[in-house]
């Protein structure tokens, strides 16, 4: 039996216009698999009520339809009156609901010195229930509503802020009217490969010389800056379970040098529990990046007690100064070289007193290329306590590209000379 289909509208005009990226889609449609479901479609729509009407009534034919955004106190959320409309429901007022909505309101309207009459009127319409439906919980004014749908079927429909429809998600799910749909899902497997190193043809051709999918095993590989991600979802049964064993056993045998990982872990979060086990710090020194790699490991939580700084070298000037560059190793190399790469890593290291220490230096463009140094060109040291590796490559794309993909390799640079490649 295939597993029950969940259909995603997410709706915003900031959306659509391409003011703000999509969060909530990618989130959702991963609880929903990690459920059991199979996401068929994300729907990203704007405000104008007859777009968003239409996606909600394409959406509640699905076995499980989910919703963000729409739920606020102005004039364009309208996302409740339109799934009732989907659904052949009526809104119905909430007395309970509206109690809590007006509380958190008039402390709002307390600590702004306005008057509670400004949110009164918005209030009441975010205390409105689809009939059979449940408010799931409250983020900030916004409610989250589950509604149940004939057939073992739910819409569940929650707030636009992703820290919100995060905050909601939990209680939409666990609530007992969702209960008979969720016992209609059954949850796959999941296997997962992380590559460094390799192309991304090379490992589908790999894939596709073990058979491929099928037979209950569906594959997907991506490349995202410079990583391939394999992603094996396995049905439940011996056989999808057997042709996974096949497909698995083929890509570590062909590329086991370039497996970096077998779960979702990100490559800084990776480098940061090597570190930690060894009890060595880290610091960075960065030109072209500007930062990004400090970024990345800075966003994991916990990491201060392993990166302990880094430096934003974008000048000459700065990169002697501050990271002890030798004038001569400029003036002869270049900002741009794998010699400045070296000094400026054996400058963090002495500079931030860390054990470990990885330099990017390079040419990001669109401008400030030449033919000796092209857009593209970025040069790397990492150096310990156990020796240094350097790394070069030339690849001329868009400016953020190159940065973004200069900062993964920092990392696995990182961690490559950690783990003694």
């Amino acid at each position: 039996m295939s597993r029950p289909r969940a259909h995603l509208v997410v709706t915003g005009s900031e959306l659509v216009r391409g003011e703000r990226t999509d969060l909530n889609g990618p989130f959702l449609a991963r609880q929903a698999l990690a459920l059991g479901f199979e996401p068929a479609r994300i729907s990203i729509v704007g405000d104008r009520p007859d777009e968003l009407a239409a996606a909600l009534a394409e959406g509640v034919r699905a076995d499980l339809c989910l919703v963000s955004g729409g739920l606020g106190p102005t004039h364009d959320d309208r996302t409740l009156e339109l799934l009732c409309r989907a659904a052949g429901v009526e809104l119905m007022h909430d007395p309970e609901l509206e109690a809590r909505i007006e509380g958190i309101s008039r402390g709002y309207a307390e600590r702004t010195g306005r008057p509670y009459a400004v949110y009164a009127p918005g209030v009441r319409k975010q205390a409105l229930v689809p009939a059979g439906g449940f408010a799931v919980g409250l983020a900030g004014t916004a409610p989250g509503i589950l509604l149940p749908l004939p057939g073992d079927r739910a819409a569940i429909a929650l707030p636009g802020p992703p820290n919100e429809l995060k905050a909601l998600w939990p209680k939409a799910i666990a609530h007992p009217a969702f209960a008979p749909l969720l016992r209609r899902a059954e949850v796959p497997g999941r296997r997962v490969l992380r590559f460094y190193g390799v192309g991304e043809s090379l490992v589908a051709s790999t894939f596709a010389d073990a058979g491929g999918d099928g037979d209950g095993v569906e594959v997907t590989i991506c490349a995202r800056d410079f990583e391939i991600h394999v992603d094996l979802v396995v049905e439940p049964g011996e056989q999808a379970r057997a042709r996974a064993d096949r497909i698995e056993q083929a890509l570590l045998a062909a590329h086991s040098e370039q497996l970096f990982s077998r779960d979702e872990r990100p490559i800084e979060e990776l480098v940061l529990e090597l570190c930690r086990a060894r009890g060595l710090t880290l610091g960075a020194a960065e030109s072209c990046t500007g930062g990004l790699v400090g970024g990345r490991l800075t966003s994991v939580p916990g990491s201060s007690d392993v990166f302990l700084g880094g430096i934003v070298a974008y000048a000459n000037t700065v990169k002697a100064a501050v990271l002890g560059v030798p004038a001569e190793t400029l003036a002869a190399h270049g900002a741009v070289s794998a010699e400045t790469a070296a000094a400026m890593a054996q400058g963090a290291r002495r500079v931030l007193g860390v054990d470990v220490a990885v330099s990017v230096t390079g040419v990001a463009g669109p401008g400030g290329g030449s033919d000796d140094r092209p857009v593209g060109l970025v040069h790397f040291n990492a150096v310990g306590p156990g020796g240094a590796l350097a790394q070069s490559w030339v690849v001329p794309t868009d400016r953020e590209t190159i940065r973004r993909r200069a900062g993964a390799t920092a990392l696995h640079l990182v961690l490559q000379l950690l783990s003694g490649v």
